[in-house]
């Protein structure tokens, strides 16, 4: 069974969809990756699956079991970990202090925890002491991926992840991204570098006005040229 399903899923604020019938399946050893224009729905998508924005049509499931409208902290507790864009770490804290904050609900693991963030994100164990909010663009994202690992989750959402990086942070992201997926935890994102992120895909969604425009792994719709030339730039 799929780590994660989508089937028709409508939804958006107050009386106005957003979403208008999107489908999705991911395994739990893949990396999905969704890309589309500006108000395609890919972050509401995100939302959608997290128990932020209210699902009026269709399902989401976590293995099999429906997840759609519960709440984000029922979420985490069946092992989903949600990072956005914006506003995801606590800038007062030193390093080890937010990555800490994500073993509220393991508290018994978190030294082996620590231990593992650390060796995916070593530059951030050399700054452990440091407050959050003095690190480079990149270096905050690597706090919050890690903070999220820190509660052992089975599927990571990542709203945008490389937004504002530099080309450097942009490739060190990816590559952590690689690895977390390697070490067991299913991954899907919405990503604004769209072409980098389909190259490292095993599968890539293409939204378009709420709906799937395109799906496929991320190497055909790569080569695909109706989705280069409508959405890749060409």
């Amino acid at each position: 069974m799929p780590l994660l399903e989508a089937r028709n899923v409508h939804g958006g604020y107050g009386s106005m969809n957003i979403l208008n019938g999107v489908n999705m399946a991911l395994e739990a050893d893949e990396v999905g990756v969704i890309v589309g224009p500006n108000g395609a729905g890919k972050s509401t998508m995100l939302k959608a699956i997290f128990g932020q924005l209210h699902v009026n049509q269709g399902e989401i499931l976590l293995l099999d079991e429906p997840i759609h409208n519960l709440p984000p902290n029922k979420l985490v507790q069946r092992g989903m970990g949600f990072i956005p864009q914006e506003k995801n770490i606590f800038p007062s804290l030193s390093v080890q202090e937010n990555l800490e904050m994500g073993a509220f609900l393991k508290p018994h693991n978190v030294k082996r925890m620590l231990a593992q963030v650390y060796d995916f994100f070593p530059p951030l164990y050399d700054k452990r002491h440091q407050p959050a909010g003095e690190l480079s663009g990149g270096q905050r994202q690597m706090v919050a991926m890690g903070r999220a690992l820190m509660a052992e989750p089975s599927l990571l959402l990542l709203d945008e992840p490389t937004a504002g990086l530099s080309p450097r942070y942009m490739n060190d992201i990816f590559d952590r991204v690689k690895e977390i997926n390697a070490a067991g935890v299913g991954i899907l994102m919405v990503e604004q570098n769209a072409k980098q992120a389909l190259a490292i895909a095993d599968k890539g969604f293409v939204l378009a006005a709420g709906q799937n425009r395109f799906t496929d792994t991320g190497k055909a719709l790569l080569a695909d040229p109706e989705v280069a030339k409508s959405f890749l730039g060409g």
